[in-house]
């Protein structure tokens, strides 16, 4: 993972005399940007993700954008209500925990996975057949923008034991943020009610910006 990711997953130090507002410098042109309220670019050769003030962003919303080098994250949420997973599909993914994120590589040219944990975005080996077989060829996958937007994955079970799985395609960033948000609080084996009450909350705020997939016109 780059420095840019690193600083972003790192959980934020908080104290009770910090100011209301944060402010840091754009990493492209250093105007004062917000800390938690800002842009990002993905700069694509060094697989880094940078914050950036919106009109620096709005340069590179476009791909060939600064000749391909770099890429803004989009601000687009999406869920497909027709999204179901099998149990043998998730198994087949080899993802050892609830949550996973993945996302195309363009300069590798195939998907990735990764799972957050404690000690921040950990790599998983996508098994290319699980991949195309399954994940990769639902609805959610074919909008995905290379890059820049993942599709967020979460196992959930209920009181009588039944599990489904969740998926949303969201910015790439906000992958980041929820490995930050493990890092901070997870505690002993399973994390701890803290834990996945923020983990719980965090899911509930993406569902609530999340718009529906259009459903595909009828004959196409």
């Amino acid at each position: 993972m780059s420095s840019t990711l690193r600083r972003l997953a790192r959980p934020k130090e908080v104290t009770a005399a910090a100011p209301e507002t944060a402010f840091q410098r754009c990493e492209m042109c250093t105007a004062q940007i917000n800390e938690q309220l800002h842009s990002h670019v993905v700069h694509l050769e060094n697989r880094s993700l940078l914050c950036t003030c919106r009109p620096c962003a709005l340069l590179f919303t476009e791909r060939g954008a600064g000749r391909g080098r770099y890429r803004a994250v989009p601000d687009r949420y999406l869920r497909d209500r027709a999204f179901r997973m099998t149990e043998l599909q998730w198994d087949e993914l080899q993802i050892p925990v609830r949550m996973a994120f993945f996302f195309h590589n363009s300069d590798l040219e195939r998907p990735l996975a990764f799972y957050p944990s404690p000690a921040g975005a950990t790599e998983s080996l996508l098994p290319m057949d699980a991949w195309r077989d399954g994940l990769g060829a639902s609805a959610l996958a074919t909008q995905l923008e290379f890059d820049v937007e993942a599709l967020l994955l979460r196992k959930v079970t209920d009181e009588s034991g039944r599990s489904e799985t969740q998926c949303l395609l969201v910015p790439i960033d906000v992958c980041y943020e929820l490995v930050g948000l493990v890092r901070m609080h997870w505690k002993g084996f399973d994390g701890g009610s803290e834990a996945w009450e923020r983990i719980d909350g965090f899911f509930a705020d993406l569902a609530d910006r999340a718009r529906d997939l259009p459903a595909p016109a009828e004959g196409g």
